[in-house]
């Protein structure tokens, strides 16, 4: 039942678009939840990330297991995919992954400028997100949905050109060194 009156409270994240301004931030949205939720649904909120580790952590949510996994196979396959453009080697832990998401992968890759190709992969994560979306609107299940979609929508919008710049060039020199830890942590 908290859920209902949780749910019932969020604005809604559809429709919105660069220019609009957010009608709720992480940390009202947190604080709703932490309102609403039992202790272990907030533990699993706060687990909510949209850089998972590379080892897989389960979680008692199908929906974040989910978008943890398909982002970690989404890093991953753009870390196998650079490197072997670079000639470098690359242990991708002998993971395989379907062909819409090497098509996406190769696309972005393939993009000469770096924020428009971050564009790119942000519409492929919401996308993504958007498969996963639950039916039910008033389920715990929607609540992850609803905070991992609010956490790409404010990561979209703290892009600048200068920063991407310096990440871009951050990451990339951590790939020409060797050092990974940039690509996927």
């Amino acid at each position: 039942m908290a859920e209902y009156y949780l749910i019932s409270q969020l604005p809604s994240l559809d429709a919105i678009n660069e220019s609009t301004p957010l009608p709720i931030t992480s940390e009202r949205f947190t604080e709703l939840c932490q309102r609403f939720l039992n202790k272990k649904r907030q533990a699993e909120l706060e687990k909510l990330t949209l850089l998972p580790s590379k080892d897989s952590e389960k979680s008692t949510s199908s929906l974040i297991d989910s978008w943890n996994n398909g982002e970690r196979n989404l890093r991953l396959a753009l870390a196998k995919l650079r490197a072997d453009k670079l000639n470098k080697p690359f242990d991708s832990h002998n993971q395989s992954f379907s062909p819409a998401l090497l098509q996406a992968v190769r696309t972005a890759v393939e993009i000469d400028n770096p924020m428009e190709a971050e564009k790119f992969l942000n519409k492929y994560r919401l996308d993504f997100l958007e498969t996963l979306r639950p039916t039910d609107s008033f389920s715990d299940e929607f609540i992850f949905y609803y905070g991992l979609k609010l956490k790409l929508i404010e990561r979209i919008r703290k892009f600048d050109k200068q920063s991407g710049e310096n990440a871009y060039r951050k990451i990339y020199n951590s790939i020409m060194n060797e050092n990974r830890t940039e690509v996927i942590q």
